[in-house]
């Protein structure tokens, strides 16, 4: 899985020819893998100001607005890969464009019905 990491509101402050040109890019990798049979799915999240977090607080889940994580960065999106190695999904994660706009890519793999690859 390629895990999409990125700064919000990025993509609002390039111009034009430059979002035209990220989005281009996306679009010429998510062909390629669908060609090649690579691709297994993914999707964009929603913009993070709309999370929830739930964690235990006093034994008891407790719901907050927001990641409001200490990173400047959030997850995006994701995209599920089904490679031969995994350098194939290095290399793919290495063409995403989001990752020369200060983003990056977490490739990691996903267990299978066992879960015993941990």
């Amino acid at each position: 899985m390629l895990l999409i990491f990125n700064r919000p509101g990025f993509v609002e402050e390039l111009s034009q020819a430059e979002r035209d040109e990220l989005f281009g890019e996306v679009q010429t990798i998510m062909k390629e893998l669908t060609e090649s049979g690579e691709l297994v799915g993914g999707e964009a999240l929603a913009d993070p100001t709309r999370t929830r977090t739930v964690r235990a607080r006093d034994g008891l889940p407790a719901v907050t607005d927001g990641p409001f994580l200490e990173a400047k960065e959030h997850l995006a999106g994701y995209v599920t890969v089904d490679c031969e190695t995994p350098e194939r999904a290095v290399e793919i994660a290495s063409r995403w464009p989001d990752v020369r706009f200060g983003g990056y890519m977490e490739v990691r793999a996903v267990l299978g019905d066992g879960g015993t690859e941990m």
